[in-house]
């Protein structure tokens, strides 16, 4: 008799740690599909200062809204989102989500300055890779605002979609080293979540931080999207576009834009190296 009842208590306990277990157990990550569904919903919102990027952690969507997101439209975006269930969650950005052009210092045209992001060379041939928004529309470029010494022609313009460009050194008193900064360039990498990384634009010289995002996509308006973008923790300031994102001494991306600044912080987007590379025949060195 007593054996039976210690055998129905331990059969009880056995039930409550099972129900326990069951309840405590790492959530479910959403379908593929969903997801895919989810961001093409917020994509043909055509809402501009949003950003959506799929969390590897937990394979959901994050859908982000900058400033400049009216309450309409952040209305709008809820609704969105959440007919998506536990696939999609929405946070605020610091800032509007912008293009980092200005006037200043770094490589220049007519009306803007950005950032050379890298040395490339194709041959015999030297290059250097910018920002496609930087390069759209602009066919020389300049070492100084007062455009006086010519370094090279823009030959590769991809924005939106993408947003590189590839600049063509024409000016030989105008050196090109294989470096960013006093780092000397042997590659480029992958980015992955959580790698620390560091960018170096001609506004706000060297920053760092950690790769928060992959295949990030964002919609600065006017209808310029750019997909397949890597998000990181890192502040820029207009200008700095252009500039390059790396690890040690292996090139990552370009930087696209972002929201905030780099007196409180910001979120920076950037395009990755690998696909202009590949596209056209070049290497760093």
């Amino acid at each position: 008799m007593i054996a039976s009842v210690i055998s129905l208590l331990l059969a009880a306990a056995l039930a409550v740690s099972d129900a326990t277990a069951a309840t405590t157990a790492a959530p479910v990550a959403p379908s593929g599909s969903s997801v895919t569904g989810a961001a093409s919903a917020v994509e043909s919102l055509g809402i501009a200062g949003t950003s959506w990027a799929v969390d590897e952690r937990t394979g959901k969507l994050r859908v982000f809204t900058d400033s400049t997101v009216t309450a309409a439209e952040l209305a709008k975006v809820r609704r969105t989102t959440g007919r998506w269930a536990g696939t999609a969650t929405l946070e605020r950005l610091d800032g509007r989500l912008r293009t980092l052009l200005s006037g200043g210092d770094g490589v220049y045209t007519t009306g803007w300055r950005c950032s050379a992001g890298v040395n490339v060379q194709s041959g015999s041939t030297y290059y250097f890779v910018t920002a496609g928004h930087c390069t759209d529309g602009a066919s020389t470029w300049y070492t100084g605002s007062t455009l006086t010494t010519t370094v090279g022609s823009t030959v590769v313009t991809s924005f939106p979609g993408n947003d590189y460009g590839v600049v063509r050194y024409s000016n030989p008193a105008v050196p090109h080293p294989g470096t960013i900064g006093s780092v000397d360039v042997t590659g480029t990498a992958t980015a992955r979540v959580g790698q620390s990384v560091c960018r170096r634009g001609s506004t706000t010289g060297v920053r760092c931080g950690v790769i928060t995002g992959l295949n990030a996509s964002v919609n600065y308006g006017g209808g310029d999207v750019v997909s397949g973008l890597i998000q990181t923790n890192i502040c820029a300031e207009p200008g700095d576009s252009g500039g390059p994102l790396y690890a040690g001494d292996k090139v990552i991306g370009i930087l696209s834009g972002g929201s905030g600044n780099c007196s409180t912080g910001g979120t920076t987007y950037y395009q990755p190296i690998q696909e202009v590379l590949e596209a056209y025949g070049l290497s760093v060195y």
